[in-house]
């Protein structure tokens, strides 16, 4: 019976170090590769870096768009634009200009 005992002490001894590593281990794993672990972040900082870079750019052609278009307000009105943007959308030359095709 002794022996019975001594088992049972031993096991006990193991079972609790054995569950401690397990549970440190799955957590150590859901840090690095989980949904919300050093990989996921990894890759969100990534995308967010990219929809940076595409926001500047499209506030700059924003920028671009909004000062053309002041340029073309009635009490701006910028004549060289205006002639210009007439000639493009009626698609029109003067009799001095030349066309040159490529």
């Amino acid at each position: 019976m002794r022996w019975v005992s001594s088992i049972n002490e031993r096991i006990r001894q193991i079972a609790v170090p054995v569950f401690g590593a397990l549970v440190v281990g799955y957590f150590a794993y859901h840090s690095m590769k989980g949904d919300h672990g050093l990989n996921a972040y990894i890759k969100i900082s990534g995308e967010l870096a990219k929809a940076e870079r595409v926001l500047q750019e499209r506030r700059s052609k924003r920028e671009v768009i909004e000062n053309r278009t002041n340029i073309l307000r009635p009490d701006n009105l910028d004549l060289d634009i205006l002639d210009e943007r007439s000639r493009k959308i009626l698609n029109v030359l003067s009799h001095n200009e030349k066309i040159i095709l490529e």
